[in-house]
């Protein structure tokens, strides 16, 4: 199946460079058979599919650029959404620092990125999936809500100076949150191999976090040590990851911009984008067709590098590192497969180490308050437990946060596994981490 719809999508990308006169043109052709089936109280309540081609041409003439779209790749179509990019192109802006749109290279998909079964995935399964957590519910006596999701998505990108890349790939995921009378639980699972998730685990681990957490009391505001699993770190950290933009970087938004090659946090922090990680194996180039690079981005506590596209390769006069986001965007080139070193110690034992401390799930209605210095303010939910005496003891009311990220990875140390965690806009790998000096500001009322 992959194979077949790479053939179509570099035929179709062939087809529209053969039909633009541009002095370049840019091809990037995906698609996208994802379906999800959503449920609650025990019941599926959406189950929807979706099975797509999205074609976007990039044309640029003297300095300007147009960008048209269509899913329509019959031949009127095709060569009208040429003739519409470079009508886009005429009324733009000229831009000097508009380069020309890199050559590619040879590119290979990481091991496991794609997997046969999960591309054949049905409602079937799906609906398996949900019953093996409905059980947990059930002889819980609590009630689940949540979702499991497959996908399989596929892209080519093809220019007119010879870049030619494609890719297809797959993807899984349950969401659990488990409701008791006074509690919540929660829990999740992603991987590129619908087979090596456990629903029926997922669900277990809701439950026990509901159950362990139930009647929680309220323990006073200020500053405490706190273990994050990795959902709640990965929903602290993905704040900080544009900050690794070349465009934020020359703005003056991110962190970085103070300078590249300093100390910002402890010397055990390191982290490197890897589109190969085992974790999360993905597109092995950008939506140019330029070749990935997997690179440091903070090494012991060191700023290293920040991502780049060609056109901010061009202006900052740095390597294009093959992060670009599909054309046009407000965001500049990102870093999208972000993994945070693990540490030597498992989780149990950095609990065992804290005499009192606070263990939390999760994090949600996370904002920020001061974009550069990375501070943000947020919630804790869906279980948070009082350690005492290296002990999780019993669950507490959840409490509201301020933060600075810069400053908490200043006194921070790391589970040894790491795991893979995200939500609809984001993937990231992280360790459970441990951070001293974490503010809470107020208890609320569950």
């Amino acid at each position: 199946m992959s194979d077949a719809r790479r053939a179509v999508r570099e035929e179709i990308a062939t087809r529209l460079l053969e039909l633009s006169a541009a002095d370049q043109t840019e091809v990037l052709i995906s698609t996208s058979d994802a379906a999800l089936t959503r449920f609650t109280h025990e019941m599926s309540n959406q189950n929807v599919a979706t099975d797509d081609i999205g074609i976007s041409v990039r044309a640029i003439i003297a300095g300007r650029t147009g960008v048209a779209q269509t899913n329509r790749f019959d031949e009127p179509s095709m060569r009208d959404v040429v003739a519409r990019a470079a009508r886009m192109a005429s009324l733009a802006p000229e831009d000097p620092l508009q380069g020309d749109l890199p050559t590619g290279g040879a590119t290979q998909a990481p091991a496991n990125a794609f997997d046969a079964a999960t591309a054949k995935a049905g409602a079937d399964l799906r609906a398996r999936m949900c019953d093996s957590i409905f059980r947990s519910a059930e002889e819980a006596g609590y009630w689940s809500a949540g979702f499991a999701a497959t996908s399989t998505g596929g892209v080519t990108v093809a220019n007119a100076s010879g870049a030619l890349a494609s890719f297809d790939g797959t993807d899984a995921a349950v969401n659990v949150k488990m409701t008791a009378s006074d509690s919540t639980g929660f829990a999740e699972a992603y991987s590129t191999a619908v087979g090596a998730i456990d629903a029926a685990a997922a669900g277990s681990v809701a439950v026990g976090k509901a159950r362990a957490s139930a009647a929680p009391d309220a323990v006073e505001p200020g500053e405490w040590t706190v273990i994050l699993d990795p959902a709640a770190f990965g929903e602290l950290f993905v704040y900080l990851t544009d900050h690794f933009s070349a465009q934020s970087f020359e703005e003056g938004s991110s962190f970085c911009s103070d300078g590249l090659d300093r100390s910002y946090f402890s010397d055990n922090v390191t982290v490197v984008d890897d589109f190969a990680h085992p974790l999360a194996p993905g597109m092995p180039f950008d939506y140019e067709g330029q070749p990935t690079l997997r690179l440091p981005l903070i090494e012991n506590g060191v700023a290293r590098n920040v991502v780049t596209d060609s056109y901010y390769a061009n202006k900052l006069q740095r390597p294009n590192t093959g992060h670009a986001l599909p054309a046009p965007n407000a965001y500049g080139p990102q870093p999208s497969n972000v993994v945070v070193a693990g540490g030597d110690k498992s989780a149990q034992q950095l609990v065992a180490e804290t005499p009192r401390g606070l263990l939390v799930s999760r994090l949600w209605y996370v904002r920020t308050v001061d974009r550069k210095r990375a501070i943000v303010t947020g919630m804790t939910r869906d279980g948070t437990f009082l350690i005492e005496d290296g002990v999780v003891a019993r669950g507490v009311r959840n409490m509201r946060f301020n933060v600075g990220i810069l400053d908490l990875l200043q006194h921070c140390e790391f589970s040894d596994t790491q795991v893979r965690t995200g939500s609809y806009h984001y993937s990231l790998v992280v360790p459970t981490v441990k951070i001293s000096g974490f503010a809470f500001t107020s208890v609320t009322e569950f």
